[in-house]
């Protein structure tokens, strides 16, 4: 049909003067409903910055009470278990203070900020900045203070050890897990330097602790010249996909395989920042050329709809080596499609 002056009069009478900023749609409209207060919206570089513009809940940190809500944002910054750059210690600030992120969800057709209960606690109280055993102890007790409340916590690194506690507090609730790891490295690496306690191995120990299950375990994106680290991850049952690999296997036949192996159980996402190549984000301590880029880490991440999630983090994010915080953004947005997905998770809807 051309574009006519009856059209165009049409276009005037629905969408101009007094009705520019009504939504017609019902769809939308009910989308709006959420949104909109007192006819506009929340400005996004307005208030104290949270993670994607939660609402920010101050708790007891000896004693956090957040058993109302459905999920908990936490931020952990620590990273004494890196093997080259430092700096992911800065991440859960660098992602607080990244704005526009959401709040709808066009893909996934929500809004999970107001579609859940979620709140940003604030970070995981340590207890020393020099010792990180004892950081692990500390990040495993809050975690595990969260998850005796019902809730579901999202993390944001914080170097990728931080996973292995967080898995040690979940556990005590739900059993060993299965886990979509997104990642350059398996992270199932041995002792070195006279401790299993690092950023290469927190899987190993998370497997050998009976937290986490191998063989609902998959690991997506992996590449770089230290394989020989991560025979682990192939005797313990883990499935691998080489980040080689993705362009032949494409991304819906990635989605089908992972959903196959973690099956309807208690699911954990990680998410390290290295995936990404450092074209987009090279803002992490260990960065490997020939990664995903930030859309096909999205419409990976987005196929995961209905898994059950019972937790997630996205982990390595070291602003300092990015000048235009490109890595925090899309930090940022990775954190708000895992909140996304919990919105649909079976244990939300079990609450």
């Amino acid at each position: 049909m051309p574009f006519d002056e009856k059209r165009l009069q049409a276009l005037r009478e629905k969408y101009g003067n007094d009705k520019a900023g009504e939504i017609f749609d019902p769809k939308f409209a009910k989308v709006g409903e959420k949104i909109f207060s007192n006819g506009t919206r929340a400005a996004p570089y307005a208030g104290v910055p949270t993670f994607v513009s939660a609402p920010y809940r101050q708790v007891d940190q000896r004693n956090p009470d957040v058993s109302d809500l459905d999920v908990a944002i936490v931020g952990v910054p620590m990273d004494l278990g890196v093997t080259n750059r430092p700096g992911s210690r800065f991440g859960p600030r660098a992602l607080r203070a990244i704005d526009r992120i959401g709040p709808y969800n066009h893909v996934l057709e929500c809004a999970p900020v107001f579609d859940l209960k979620v709140a940003d606690i604030g970070d995981v109280p340590f207890s020393s900045r020099y010792r990180l055993e004892m950081s692990h102890e500390d990040i495993e007790a809050y975690h595990t203070k969260l998850v005796a409340q019902g809730v579901l916590p999202l993390s944001v690194g914080g170097d990728h050890s931080i996973t292995h506690p967080i898995m040690k507090a979940i556990a005590k609730k739900h059993g060993p897990v299965g886990m979509i790891h997104i990642d350059a490295h398996c992270d199932t690496g041995g002792a070195f330097d006279q401790t299993k306690f690092h950023h290469g191995g927190p899987f190993r120990n998370a497997v050998l602790d009976g937290v986490l299950d191998p063989t609902r375990t998959i690991q997506i994106g992996i590449r770089g010249p230290a394989e020989y680290l991560w025979e682990f991850s192939y005797e313990s049952g883990m499935t691998v996909i080489h980040a080689e690999e993705i362009n032949g296997l494409g991304i819906p036949a990635i989605i089908e395989k992972a959903k196959a192996v973690i099956g309807d159980g208690p699911t954990y996402l990680s998410f390290d920042i290295d995936s990404l190549d450092p074209s987009v984000a090279p803002g992490t301590g260990t960065p490997e050329v020939g990664g995903l880029t930030s859309r096909e880490a999205l419409e990976l991440i987005r196929g995961f709809k209905g898994v059950n999630l019972i937790g997630g983090d996205v982990v390595e994010v070291a602003p300092q080596y990015d000048a235009n915080h490109n890595t925090a953004h899309v930090g940022a947005q990775i954190l708000f499609e895992i909140l996304s997905l919990m919105v649909y998770s079976p244990a939300i809807k079990a609450r």
